[in-house]
């Protein structure tokens, strides 16, 4: 994670998040961290906020009749997961996500696994329609706490250049 700090003042600084678009490289891979542990609770409520009925993934008695005889973690829990855990690294200082693509779900995720994750810089290019901002494409790869790698998704996102950020223009 990338963290800098701006001077506001006399003896006073402001802590700073993310990267603007010059700062990414590809071929950088970014160590998202710390992983994440993920509780039955934290699993149930995902899955019943977003009304997903699937029992799998919080019916205990019904989980113990399936091939992994425990329920799983509700796939876009950890898709989400894995966004949010990459928010410092890749997309602090963001304008707007433009979309996730392949996403692949290539380990079961239980309750009680701690997940983690990396984003590598797969590409990136100025902006055609705003001169202040460019598109960084990352691949974020999610592991559960053997190294298994759990889910697997391509990320763009609109990145302003520096000078141009929400950040660089607010003063509060």
């Amino acid at each position: 994670m990338t963290v800098s700090h701006k001077k506001v003042g006399e003896n006073r600084y402001r802590e700073s998040f993310g990267r603007h678009y010059e700062e990414f490289h590809v071929g950088d891979i970014y160590e998202h961290r710390p992983g994440r542990t993920i509780t039955k609770t934290d699993n149930t409520w995902f899955t019943l906020l977003t009304m997903n009925t699937h029992p799998m993934h919080f019916d205990d008695e019904y989980a113990k009749a399936s091939e992994f005889e425990k329920c799983i973690v509700c796939s876009p829990f950890t898709v989400a997961l894995m966004v949010g855990m990459s928010v410092t690294d890749v997309s602090q200082k963001a304008i707007a996500n433009l979309g996730w693509d392949d996403i692949k779900l290539t380990h079961p995720l239980f309750e009680g696994d701690t997940l983690t994750a990396e984003s590598e810089v797969i590409a990136k290019r100025e902006s055609a329609s705003r001169p202040g901002a460019g598109i960084v494409t990352v691949r974020t790869n999610g592991f559960n706490q053997h190294g298994d790698m759990v889910c697997t998704f391509v990320r763009k996102m609109l990145i302003a250049k520096q000078g141009h950020s929400v950040e660089d223009k607010v003063n509060y």
